[in-house]
């Protein structure tokens, strides 16, 4: 079984659904009549405010022949290929702002060089990039060149949603048009599902098919609950097992782009969490293996000076149940800067209340920069470790020194192997403390490079040359 993100051929319009407010009767149809009724003014609703999202690249044409003298003497150039070509895929998008703000999958446009917003009366706008956060998969584009106001989608509460309840999704499965399919929401808080840094998904059993990434999951009051992202599928079609990003994440990202944030800003609790294993519930007589188990916490970090503590169990935040880490990350992250999170925490057999001030990260100077020497570094960008880009690449926040964010594909760096999130340590001998120091390192010549580094936790020693 493999995990799909579908963005290349299609657009769920799953417009303005939300699933029952809270207080709203749920029951179960209860004659003929009641099963007969439409979800067309539903539909009707919530369409005008989902778009297609065409994302489109220049990618290099590279024939494998050319990187040998031979074959390029014998064919000339680049064998014959153009040297350029432009490569696009469709998905999906919602208008969540009357002045043209569309949230969307950032797998959807990422790479892209252009990109296009089509709306439900086939008009189609060129659209900017405002905003990308890879860590949720979520984009926000802003419509260019047009004073109009557009239909918007209302935001519903993810957290409201339980097991049972209808949802729709409104796309253009396979190209053929703008299908709409129903089901209901299979689960919430997956948390085991490996799409984002933050697994806490909805999973429904809608149809959901190649292009609905970036399209809207909506429940039957016209509200958005969730984002579509990526279904399980054997086949590579919808099985009934479909993923969206809840739309109380959603707001977290949009809220960033609506003030302006190239980035976004999320509070920070400088401490690492592990999740709770049989073994370790036994060990502190816990019914069943649930919970964030403390593991260590970062000093001078909000964790810190709340008073929390190595070897607390958090059980809750703000009231609401935390069964493993995931849960708690998601919980922690949709919560508004600026204020104070109430953690429950279980310490040698008692709750302990823990107030938790909600602050970003702090962030130093990055002196970013691309090493151009020739050395095992031509072609990585580095930049100096803060807390904030810690949080960012989920690194160790204690950790200091130099770190790669991207490497040039083609390029020394590249063909050894080095990758985002690469702690540089020491090179022949010499401690790596700021970005300055690699470049300086880069440019000396030798014939010998001794590298240590920290990779997943693990540092790792490496000698070239010689």
């Amino acid at each position: 079984m493999r995990l799909v993100r579908w963005f290349t051929l299609i657009v769920p319009a799953v417009a303005l659904g939300a699933f029952p407010a809270a207080g709203q009767e749920r029951r179960v149809p209860t004659s003929p009549n009641e099963v007969r009724l439409s979800y067309a003014p539903v539909v009707q609703k919530a369409t005008p405010a989902v778009v297609n999202v065409y994302a489109a690249k220049v990618v290099e044409n590279r024939n494998p022949f050319m990187d040998d003298p031979f074959f390029r003497r014998f064919f000339g150039g680049e064998g014959g290929l153009p040297r350029e070509r432009k490569q696009s895929s469709l998905g999906s998008g919602v208008i969540v702002d009357a002045g043209g703000l569309v949230v969307t999958n950032n797998h959807v446009i990422e790479g892209a060089d252009e990109v296009k917003v089509a709306l439900a009366d086939k008009r189609e706008f060129e659209a900017e990039i405002v905003l990308k956060d890879a860590r949720t998969d979520l984009a926000v584009l802003r419509i260019k060149d047009s004073h109009e106001r557009f239909p918007v989608i209302e935001l519903g509460d993810s957290d409201g949603l339980q097991v049972g309840d209808l949802v729709l999704a409104i796309g253009n499965p396979f190209a053929v048009g703008q299908t709409v399919t129903h089901g209901i929401v299979s689960a919430v808080a997956r948390t085991q599902v490996g799409i984002t840094d933050y697994q806490f998904f909805i999973q429904t059993d809608a149809a959901i098919n190649p292009g609905n990434s970036g399209g809207a999951l909506v429940d039957l009051g016209g509200r958005l609950v969730g984002i579509n992202t990526a279904i399980f599928s054997r086949s590579g079609g919808s099985q009934g097992i479909g993923f969206a990003i809840p739309v109380n994440m959603v707001r977290v990202v949009v809220a960033s782009a609506l003030g302006g944030g190239k980035s976004v800003k999320r509070p920070w609790l400088g401490a690492k969490l592990q999740a709770v294993t049989p073994e370790i519930a036994e060990s502190m007589s816990l019914k069943r293996p649930a919970g964030a188990l403390v593991a260590s916490v970062t000093g001078n970090s909000p964790a810190a000076k709340a008073g929390l503590r190595t070897g607390d169990l958090i059980v809750g935040i703000d009231n609401q149940p935390v069964d493993d880490p995931n849960t708690f990350e998601y919980r922690f992250a949709t919560k508004a800067l600026g204020g104070q999170a109430q953690v429950q925490v279980m310490r040698s057999g008692k709750e302990v209340p823990v107030t938790i001030a909600l602050q970003t990260a702090p962030d130093l100077p990055r002196d970013e920069l691309t090493i151009a020497s020739i050395s095992p570094f031509q072609g990585a960008k580095v930049s100096n470790l803060s807390p904030a880009l810690a949080e960012e690449l989920r690194l160790d926040a204690n950790l200091q020194g130099v770190v790669i964010l991207d490497v040039q594909v083609g390029t020394p760096a590249q063909r050894l192997g080095f990758q985002r999130g690469d702690l540089i340590n020491t090179v022949n001998s010499e401690k790596i403390g700021k970005t300055l120091d690699l470049e300086r390192i880069s440019g000396q010549s030798s014939r010998v490079w001794r590298i240590t580094l920290t990779r997943d936790g693990r540092q790792r020693s490496v000698t070239l040359g010689g």
